[in-house]
């Protein structure tokens, strides 16, 4: 839709445009019109408000030809407040997806009040072959069952994930981190047995000791679980 190219174009920042093309390399620099969250989330709100027809357009017109405009998409799927309206979008637009940022930005509001109905998705989405879709999935039982929803086997559907792209080990590593924050006793033998890819290992190791949550103790252990190689 031309007429929310054109609007977004009007609220770029040309200084942050050329800072954040740095963080996400997968992206066309051409594409990226450098509308700061902040603007853009208040954008989407006065969006959404001009009517479900003109969302619903929008949310249609894939794929979008600027980097901004699906920063837009994610945070019109993040308002829905239907669940099955959410998933369908989600499903239509994911596969267009092409960097972490974007990727990181969906997390729907109503998936908290619908966890046990949104567990066969991610195991759907884990399955993907699409890179930032299985990111995705990882990304959302990292944000939503590791506290009171936690089960042992989501450890098990992340550490099965066998693929080699960096932006999907990195969400791994980052899972497996907050795991070892707020799970601990259950996530540790997953890197005491090396059950982990071994750039993933590696890396949860590093991200775990950087965290104030992890104890002086178990961070001198989880060194020694590190094994040689960098991260």
């Amino acid at each position: 839709m031309q007429e929310i190219a054109q609007a977004l174009a009007a609220l770029a920042d040309e200084e942050y445009a050329r800072f954040h093309r740095r963080l996400i390399p997968t992206v066309s620099p051409e594409t990226v019109l450098g509308v700061r969250l902040p603007v853009l989330r208040k954008f989407a709100k006065e969006f959404a408000r001009s009517g479900d027809k003109d969302v619903s357009a929008f949310l249609a017109a894939l794929p979008h030809g600027y980097y901004d405009e699906n920063n837009l998409h994610g945070l019109l799927i993040n308002e829905m407040k239907n669940f099955n309206q959410a998933v369908a979008a989600l499903d239509a637009f994911l596969p267009y997806v092409d960097n972490w940022a974007t990727c990181d930005l969906l997390i729907p509001k109503v998936f908290r009040k619908y966890r046990q109905e949104l567990l066969p998705h991610i195991q759907r989405w884990l399955r993907s072959e699409h890179l930032y879709t299985t990111r995705f999935g990882v990304g959302m039982l990292l944000k939503f069952y590791l506290d009171d929803a936690f089960r042992p086997e989501y450890l098990r559907w992340v550490a099965d994930i066998r693929r080699d792209e960096y932006y999907v080990q990195m969400m791994m590593a980052w899972f497996f981190a907050e795991a070892l924050a707020k799970q601990y006793a259950v996530a540790l033998p997953y890197i005491e047995q090396r059950r982990l890819p071994e750039w993933v290992h590696r890396k949860t190791i590093q991200k775990a000791i950087e965290s104030f949550r992890i104890s002086d103790a178990q961070k001198t252990y989880l060194r020694s679980l590190k094994g040689t190689g960098k991260c």
